[in-house]
């Protein structure tokens, strides 16, 4: 099973988009709320040098903005 982790904001369309893609395909994943959780913000920041979302990571693949075809093929799936 792969480790999923989506950084994400309540007010993201894609956000929403690529949590309801990966629940629909049985993903499980660890959803960080980057508006209320700094610490996570920084995290991401630092990983991607952007502060954009969603940012998903798969496996410690880091994938900025929600791109079915990409976020599959890192899935496996």
């Amino acid at each position: 099973m792969k480790n999923v982790i989506i950084y994400s904001t309540p007010t993201c369309v894609y956000c929403k988009m690529a949590k309801e893609f990966l629940t629909e395909k049985g993903i499980e994943f660890t959803d960080y709320d980057l508006s209320v959780d700094m610490e996570k913000r920084e995290e991401v920041v630092k990983k991607t040098g952007q502060m954009a979302v969603p940012v998903i990571e798969v496996d410690g693949e880091m994938m900025v903005g929600f791109d079915k075809d990409k976020l599959s093929s890192l899935l496996g799936i």
